[in-house]
């Protein structure tokens, strides 16, 4: 292969087969690996990971995207695709398409007893703003200059007077932070 070729394939093509995977574990509910894909490629609107769930877990929390929209490839094993209040069955070669907006809350759940692996691709459009129904949080995130993304994360009505704000450090999933925690009448 050619130094150009070399160049291109590092800059066009991941194998998600080859990538090192990250745990991902908040117990009871979540246990996954997974990796991301897009990062240090050409892209520049996409996102993809690959994420392996495991038996009787979730992947993520319920929640619904205000400017991204999401794509997951079914790859192997079974679940279930929680969606708008219904729950729908998954299997291997299943490709599910999550529009923005509130009408299609989602989440990927592992109801089988062995891994669910999928493949998860979205548009990476920004600002966004993700809400989580079961929770009564959301999240906005976004960043002029990609340099220096931020978060916001907070609770509706649960503490009126507090917000999160937290600024990367690192891209995500490992998320080192610099937080602050401030009431809404330090601001004034």
């Amino acid at each position: 292969m050619s130094d150009r070729a070399a160049e291109l394939a590092a800059t066009l093509i991941r194998n998600f087969n080859d990538v090192p995977l990250k745990p991902l574990l908040r117990e009871p509910h979540y246990d996954a690996l997974g990796a991301r894909l897009a990062r240090g490629t050409a892209a520049r609107k996409l996102g993809a990971s690959i994420d392996i769930v495991a038996p009787g877990k979730r992947g993520c929390p319920y929640h619904l995207h205000h400017a991204q929209e999401e794509m997951f490839i079914i790859v192997e094993g079974t679940g279930t695709l929680r969606v708008a209040g219904e729950m729908l069955p998954l299997k291997e070669g299943d490709v599910v398409f999550i529009p923005a907006g509130p009408e299609y809350p989602h989440q990927i759940l592992n109801t089988s007893d062995a891994p669910l692996k999928y493949l998860s691709i979205s548009t990476m459009e920004a600002p966004e703003i993700c809400e989580y129904p079961d929770s009564g949080k959301y999240l906005a995130e976004g960043s002029l200059d990609k340099a220096t993304p931020f978060e916001v994360i907070a609770r509706g009505g649960a503490q009126p007077g507090l917000l999160e704000w937290r600024t990367l450090t690192d891209a995500r999933p490992e998320r080192q932070l610099r937080r602050t925690v401030f009431s809404r009448e330090q601001q004034s």
